[in-house]
């Protein structure tokens, strides 16, 4: 199971955002590839980047943050918000980032969707972000009368690498990892699954290690990290028990 280490980036500074809320952020630094870097020297060797500013503009707006991150961080960056277009999806490729995230185009333009994931194998993750229940587009501000798993089940034969579940409604919170709807979602679709939203501390990372096998590939932790809530080297030691259990 992966755990990667979340960098969101709004006005070019590592934040966290209550619930998706853009006037909720917290500023945890103003150097997101130092920060990168101290993810890697704890161990990470998977991390996972927001540009919130693009989520909402539907085009990059941190993308000197990000192409700092990419150059710092030795290991695999999968990179998200406002990629809609074929160009932006080539661009980060190009720059070298592991995988692209894509939400709401995955909503409003699935033929997209599917021919990246045609085009780069392996190398696009569809965003499933809900609220209660319900995906979540436009940087979470709207909410669709889609549910979350008949999204994820429209990708399924597109070769997608996995589905990227966040409860809006826990991330940022620190109220704990939604596992029942996690778990849900990993039974009903044959997608790997990352769970994200509402990381609280080593006891999410152990409860979802143990599902690890009913496809759960990872899970995205922000601010238990942030906040010393969290080990970063604690929660890849259980992650990679997981690993030698399957």
């Amino acid at each position: 199971m992966i755990v990667f280490p979340a960098i969101d980036l709004k006005d070019g500074q590592v934040v966290r955002l209550a619930e998706g809320d853009m006037d909720r952020a917290t500023v945890y630094g103003d150097d997101p590839a130092a920060q990168a870097i101290l993810f890697a020297e704890a161990g990470a060797e998977h991390l996972h980047v927001v540009d919130l500013d693009g989520a909402f503009a539907g085009e990059s707006r941190n993308r000197e943050a990000a192409e700092r991150i990419v150059e710092a961080f030795p290991g695999h960056v999968q990179l998200g918000g406002g990629i809609r277009t074929p160009e932006a999806v080539a661009g980060w490729f190009d720059l070298g980032v592991s995988r692209i995230v894509i939400g709401t185009a995955a909503l409003t333009d699935p033929a997209f969707v599917r021919a990246m994931a045609h085009n780069y194998e392996n190398g696009v993750v569809v965003a499933v972000d809900a609220k209660d229940g319900m995906v979540a587009t436009q940087g979470w501000a709207e909410v669709s009368d889609v549910p979350v798993a008949d999204m994820a089940r429209r990708f399924e034969d597109a070769g997608v690498a996995s589905v990227l579940f966040t409860d809006v409604g826990r991330d940022g919170l620190l109220k704990g990892c939604n596992i029942d709807a996690t778990l849900e979602l990993a039974r009903s679709t044959d997608l790997p699954v990352i769970a994200s939203g509402g990381v609280k501390g080593l006891d999410d990372i152990h409860l979802l290690s143990i599902h690890a096998h009913e496809g759960i590939e990872g899970v995205i932790t922000g601010r238990a990290l942030y906040d010393g809530r969290l080990d970063l080297g604690a929660a890849l030691a259980m992650a990679q028990k997981a690993d030698e259990r399957e």
